[in-house]
């Protein structure tokens, strides 16, 4: 298995005596950590640690990971976090992405005109929201809504709607 590597959760703590550890996912998606996964520690891509079971309690997930037997060895991970090649992730519905996907491709108006490029993504109860940083070093938050922001991860780019004063630095021309 080869890098890229994408973090996929957080070892917050022991759990019990046995060696099992108390992971906090990263996504949705609490379920990718299953029996037979294999994982490793960030920083640490030589040494595979194989889920032996899972199980989400509440808002974690409880793992036994291989090699893991007692308390001492799952606190010696506390903080740790957990990582997997960036062709294992979980697969996404249309129309929803990884933010390491987006991250650093061009945001474009739907003329062409690029206004900045994707900093990064900032979760909001009501929707996410897409920062885009400009050449002018502003960043500015754009409702990440289907209405305002087409994603071409194809095409390695983002169309955002010139909307005014949704983003700086648009002239008065191409909003509408």
């Amino acid at each position: 298995m080869a890098g890229p590597w994408i973090a996929i959760g957080q070892i917050s703590a022991p759990h019990g005596v046995r060696g099992e550890v108390r992971v906090r996912p990263f996504g949705a998606f609490p379920e990718r950590f299953r029996a037979g996964l294999v994982v490793r520690l960030e920083g640490e891509p030589e040494r595979p640690l194989r889920v032996l079971r899972a199980r989400i309690h509440g808002d974690t997930v409880i793992l036994a990971l291989e090699g893991i037997r007692d308390r001492n060895a799952a606190e010696a991970l506390r903080g740790r976090r957990l990582v997997v090649a960036a062709d294992q992730r979980h697969p996404l519905p249309e129309g929803h992405y990884y933010v390491d996907d987006l991250r650093g491709l061009p945001v474009l108006t739907p003329a062409g005109r690029q206004v900045g490029v994707v900093a990064d993504v900032e979760p909001n109860p009501a929707n996410d929201l897409l920062v885009v940083e400009t050449p002018g070093g502003e960043r500015a938050l754009v409702p990440l809504v289907r209405a305002l922001v087409q994603v071409d991860l194809a095409g390695g780019r983002v169309v955002v709607e010139d909307v005014p004063g949704l983003l700086p630095g648009l002239d008065a021309e191409e909003q509408v």
